[in-house]
């Protein structure tokens, strides 16, 4: 199986390094100082679990240079779904597999817009990692893990494939019997804690100990359940408070990718969590109150950032 990553970002880096360590064929797909790293010293990973390092099979950044793919992971942030999608055209053969894996709960739907559906399943992953520095990722938190599963939730042959790819990188991994329950429960959890954390610049821990943050924590949770309700997607009556469980046994320091992007700076997913969550209340007659609060307060540092990348 030849695999390939979009985007060699914390996600990608980790999980893509896996899979090339283990003998396995990657190609990667990756920029600037972080591609020139790679292809100087390899792919460096520092992890809780071990460090390691790995020479993937193929670090680009042309697309024209890829074999067609068994496996595309794409990893890159939410808001550049679409745009991976229409760079990954050239790669597909017959049989190609393509599993989005960034946070969010609409990434199925942004690259089954541009490629034919037959391709794509369903993804998500449960990871505390980033990029240190060019060419080296840190793994700082919770076991790596990623769950994937057909959208109609049928088995197929092709889910086995995939399984067999991410056992022999050694990390944990998943079939789903309900994938798209499983990416809104984690996205229950990454949108809840992310806008939040940026707002108050508060850890999860701190954020959690907190009676009045606690209380806006569950009611954004809330207000998440109650428009996947609409959507008409599968979860447990009591997925709130299973998330806010969860959210109380997270690292006390812990923060969120997107929490680190909003306070550094940089272009974030706010639009495709909170922000995502107040256009489908609006769309579908939920009121979102807490959500588009901490979306209303984040977007003038997102529109900022977005304007200085550009």
């Amino acid at each position: 199986m030849h695999t390939v990553i979009i985007g060699v970002g914390g996600v990608g880096g980790y999980f893509g390094g896996k899979i090339s360590h283990s003998g396995q064929k990657v190609s990667m797909i990756a920029r600037g100082t972080h591609l020139q790293a790679i292809l100087n010293n390899g792919l460096k990973i520092k992890s809780i679990d071990g460090d390691f390092e790995t020479k993937p099979f193929l670090v680009t950044d042309d697309i024209k240079k890829v074999d067609k793919a068994d496996l595309i992971l794409i990893c890159t942030k939410s808001w550049q779904v679409i745009e991976a999608a229409e760079l990954i055209k050239p790669m597909l053969k017959e049989d190609t597999i393509v599993i989005p894996l960034q946070n969010g709960a609409d990434n199925t739907e942004k690259v089954m817009s541009v490629i034919d559906p037959k391709y794509v399943l369903g993804g998500l992953c449960k990871i505390y990692s980033k990029i240190e520095s060019p060419g080296v990722i840190s793994h700082f938190g919770h076991a790596p893990e990623v769950i994937f599963g057909e959208l109609n939730e049928n088995t197929s042959e092709r889910l086995l494939k995939v399984k067999e790819v991410f056992d022999k990188a050694g990390f944990k991994n998943k079939v789903s019997e309900n994938i798209q329950g499983d990416i809104w429960s984690k996205f229950m959890f990454i949108a809840t804690v992310s806008g939040l954390g940026a707002l108050t610049r508060a850890t999860i821990g701190e954020m959690y100990a907190h009676p009045e943050l606690n209380k806006m924590l569950r009611n954004t949770a809330l207000e998440i359940y109650q428009v996947a309700l609409k959507k008409e997607v599968a979860m447990p009556p009591n997925i709130v408070e299973g998330i806010m469980n969860f959210i109380g046994k997270q690292p006390y320091t812990a923060t969120a990718s997107t929490q680190r992007d909003i306070m550094e700076g940089k272009p974030s997913e706010l639009d495709n969590f909170n922000g995502f969550i107040v256009k489908e209340g609006k769309k579908l007659g939920v009121e979102t109150p807490t959500n588009a609060f901490v979306y209303s307060c984040l977007q003038p540092m997102e529109a900022k950032a977005r304007k200085a990348k550009n």
